[in-house]
């Protein structure tokens, strides 16, 4: 009998939902979807014996990763004027949350190794806070830059020392394991993202792992934060609101795409996994070039969600006497919403001119490559907050692009990828 594919699955979800007139946040598919990730993320390797992972662990699934950032940090007791430590490397959705709470973020830069955050510079900046304001920060938010895995041993055992709850933001690192334990099971919550760029996608969406020595009070938890995400109504037989809520719950629909997509997860990471090899290999012997890879440390597992390279300042590129010849309307990759056009040709931190005139000349190509995320710290929108940096994310975003990587790119795609880039070298 033959399997039914990856598209098949998600359309039978779906037609359920609307069969069943389950096309509103919640149902069935939701509720199943939330079953089928708390299986996935609490399964241990065979290195570690196989089974599930000790103590309570309970999915919420979101409207978005961002809103399972949010929704953490108010359940730790974020509010106004309280300060949380976020790693500066990282898209906005890990620090803007912060904002959102009346709260103000301390970044923390990277190491060189994993690029996430260094627990040396994380705990010099709770010192530091604690001198300067007199209390602890409320949270602690790592990032699972590229799907890379973070320190997390380091960095639970200095939250755990300052009593500090641990945000795990690995909305980019679904399936990343850390010695064989999967990403965002470690702290008090862990962060995942379904956005349509994702290891899997529900086309938008988001979910919240919440985690706790006893299964019972994960289960609590768990429906803390799915109160909050649904308007925090109280139980009567009418609509009763004694806190702020949101409106934060997955569809049926998306989740019911979710529920096919988890069909090949595993497929997904291990392509992304080969595309990175593939890298590495065809990029060995090209001076110049450089492949991010994780530590040589059985106990980083990344599912590399995004290949990236770095390109060295003295490396020579085809035009790149015109790089940033002119502004840039709308944004890189056409992504939607972004209506503001750009106030100048630079900025005060950019990728060198090598590294820019690549992107440019490969987007001729046929290419996206994008540069890697520009350091929250560094950003007109953050000015003046408080950040303890040692210059490797400013030092990695002026030479780093990240390349095609999403399971629709093929061997030969990657060969064409790193055709093209020798192609543009200049000797």
């Amino acid at each position: 009998m033959a399997h039914m594919s990856e598209e098949g699955y998600e359309q039978k979800y779906v037609k359920e939902a609307f069969d069943t007139n389950w096309v509103v946040p919640l149902g069935p598919n939701v509720n199943a979807f939330e079953v089928d990730l708390k299986e996935f993320v609490t399964k241990k390797t065979e290195e570690l014996g196989g089974g599930q992972l000790d103590g309570g662990h309970e999915l919420v699934a979101l409207s978005a990763g961002t809103a399972a950032v949010h929704l953490a940090l108010l359940a730790c007791g974020v509010g106004p004027g309280d300060e949380v430590i976020v790693q500066s490397f990282t898209f906005c959705a890990s620090s803007h949350p912060i904002t959102y709470l009346g709260a103000k973020p301390v970044f923390v830069d990277s190491e060189a190794d994993t690029w996430n955050m260094d627990p040396e510079l994380l705990e010099q900046a709770i010192k530091d806070r604690k001198e300067k304001t007199g209390k602890l920060p409320k949270a602690i938010v790592p990032v699972a830059l590229y799907g890379m895995p973070y320190k997390i041993d380091r960095i639970m055992a200095i939250a755990d020392k300052y009593g500090i709850p641990v945000v795990e933001d690995a909305a980019e690192g679904l399936g990343s394991r850390y010695a064989g334990q999967v990403l965002g099971t470690f702290g008090r919550y862990g962060v995942l993202s379904f956005n349509g760029n994702k290891m899997i996608t529900t086309s938008g969406g988001g979910a919240l792992i919440c985690s706790a020595n006893e299964t019972e009070k994960a289960l609590e938890m768990k429906n803390r934060i799915m109160w909050y995400a649904t308007q925090a109504r109280e139980a009567y037989p009418y609509y009763q609101h004694e806190a702020i809520g949101y409106n934060y719950r997955m569809s049926n629909i998306c989740a019911g795409i979710g529920r096919g997509q988890m069909m090949v997860l595993d497929q997904h990471i291990k392509h992304h996994q080969h595309i990175q090899a593939m890298y590495e290999e065809l990029f060995a012997d090209v001076e110049g070039i450089t492949v991010h890879s994780q530590p040589k440390d059985s106990r980083f597992d990344s599912n590399y969600w995004l290949c990236t390279i770095t390109l060295s300042p003295d490396l020579k590129v085809k035009n790149q006497d015109k790089a940033y010849s002119k502004a840039v309307q709308g944004a890189v990759g056409g992504a939607a919403g972004v209506v503001h056009a750009g106030g100048s040709v630079h900025t005060d931190l950019e990728p060198n001119s090598n590294v820019e005139a690549m992107r440019s000349e490969l987007d001729l190509l046929g290419i996206e490559a994008r540069p890697l995320w520009k350091p929250m710290h560094c950003q007109p929108v953050y000015a003046g907050s408080v950040a303890f940096v040692n210059g490797v994310s400013e030092s990695l975003f002026k030479v780093g692009l990240c390349l095609p990587s999403g399971p629709m790119v093929t061997d030969d795609d990657v060969r064409y990828v790193v055709d093209s880039i020798k192609s543009l070298i200049e000797k």
